[in-house]
């Protein structure tokens, strides 16, 4: 990030104003909402700086704003001048003011009216009422932090009540039925934490691809064990305080091995821990959610899964490249290019049928034999195919072919991303590349 947000505490504290104009008016205006008083000066000598919390400039002369920059500077207090980057130690962003919730939004200082548009964004989707609400969290505050004295208990209280009809009837403007509900269901608030896990979809690994329900369940969770296919734009989202794990996998690389991570799912819930266990694609899609399932209804851990947008998917749009199609694909098969022991393992006469689309994950070190076992039954060896690599990321890649095509060159083009072998006459449907089948990228 370009600067580190944070949220100065004004309320009865000195604020220096230099020189004069509509700029610096529109900063006093913000200073007095958050209760600053103000020293004001049209010239700066360093004596002004005593006793003040932060500075705002315009409209002074250059050697009056450099000089306030640089005193300021020198004692360490936050200073502000108006449109000079250069000269500022904080910039002021654009402000949605829901006392005592406050969202700053900045594009340090690159784009103002863009902070001003997502400010207007932001302001539409948020209630009305929702001063209403902080107000009530913050009544409750030392009574809830006396009655649960274990943090994550205390969260999962505010996390129901904040969703809750606690929360509706605050936002309705029902001040004091909202309180009364608060306080019983602070009395019935279980202070010892529950465990409980969920088998995350993170999908193809772009963060705005994620369900609504998986971000919701990202900054719930104590703990986050991921794959290595699980970028940090995604981690990113998670609750800030949440301990990350990494159980990364790659083929025939098992830092961590299965039965270690059920171990770890099992042994972090039996501690009471909200756990998330986050995989690229869908968990139940290739992604042993299943065997980990499993072993959580064998230890009696409760667990949930959250579906995420499986590569079969993620690839094929990204590509432009239908799944199905009447005129020449009516079945999907999903297939994995490998098995527990290493071996393809697949039944090659069942898949070389015709009006079907394969969709063969992790097949980039086997297609030589994926190759010659779908030849071998059958398949037009004119058949189109396409490898996708990081598909749905703005990093993926495509090649288009034919299977044999694909077999000679694609060992050396990849490189070394997740990919996906898509075959069957969809690809020659292929939309949105120039027309036809398209070109390589």
């Amino acid at each position: 990030m370009r600067h580190f947000p944070a949220f100065l505490d004004l309320r009865g504290r000195l604020v220096l104003l230099l020189g004069e104009g509509e700029a610096l008016e529109a900063k006093e205006a913000l200073a007095r909402a958050a209760g600053a008083e103000f020293r004001r000066a049209a010239r700066f000598h360093p004596g002004l700086l005593d006793g003040c919390a932060a500075a705002f400039a315009a409209g002074a002369p250059e050697e009056e704003l450099r000089a306030l920059s640089d005193a300021a500077r020198a004692r360490g207090l936050p200073v502000n001048v108006v449109d000079r980057p250069e000269l500022c130690s904080f910039i002021t962003g654009a402000i949605v003011d829901r006392d005592p919730v406050t969202i700053g939004i900045s594009t340090g200082g690159a784009a103002p009216v863009l902070a001003r548009l997502l400010r207007q964004r932001i302001e539409t989707v948020l209630p009305p009422g929702l001063a209403r609400l902080g107000a009530l969290a913050e009544r409750f505050k030392e009574r809830a932090r006396r009655a649960l004295p274990e943090t994550g208990a205390r969260r999962r209280f505010w996390e129901r009540v904040l969703t809750g009809p606690e929360a509706d009837l605050a936002l309705a403007g029902h001040t004091t039925e909202a309180e009364s509900a608060v306080a019983a269901a602070l009395e019935q608030a279980d202070a010892a934490p529950r465990g409980f896990v969920h088998l995350v979809g993170a999908g193809p690994g772009a963060a705005d691809l994620l369900t609504l329900r998986a971000l919701r369940v990202l900054g719930e969770a104590d703990v986050i064990v991921h794959d290595r296919l699980v970028p940090e734009e995604v981690l990113d989202l998670a609750r800030r305080d949440a301990q990350r794990i990494f159980v990364g996998k790659a083929r025939s690389n098992h830092c961590v091995p299965q039965d270690r991570i059920n171990a770890l799912l099992v042994s972090l819930a039996r501690e009471g821990k909200r756990v998330v266990r986050l995989k690229g694609g869908d968990p139940f899609v290739f992604g042993r959610g299943g065997e980990e399932a499993e072993a959580l209804d064998a230890a009696g851990i409760p667990h949930a899964t959250v579906p995420g947008i499986t590569a079969a998917l993620a690839c094929a749009a990204g590509a432009g490249i239908p799944l199905t199609h009447r005129d020449c694909a009516q079945a999907l098969v999903l297939a994995t290019g490998h098995t527990r022991n290493g071996d393809v393992g697949l039944d090659f006469a069942a898949l070389a049928r015709p009006g079907h689309t394969l969709a063969i994950y992790m097949g980039v070190v086997t297609l030589p034999r994926i190759r010659d076992g779908l030849l071998g039954a059958g398949l037009d060896p004119a058949t189109p195919a396409a490898l996708i690599e990081n598909g749905g990321r703005d990093s993926q890649r495509v090649l288009t072919g034919t299977l044999p095509d694909l077999a000679a060159q694609g060992p050396d083009w990849s490189r070394g991303g997740p990919a996906l072998l898509i075959v069957g006459e969809a690809v020659s449907r292929r939309v949105g590349q120039g027309g036809g089948q398209g070109g390589n990228r």
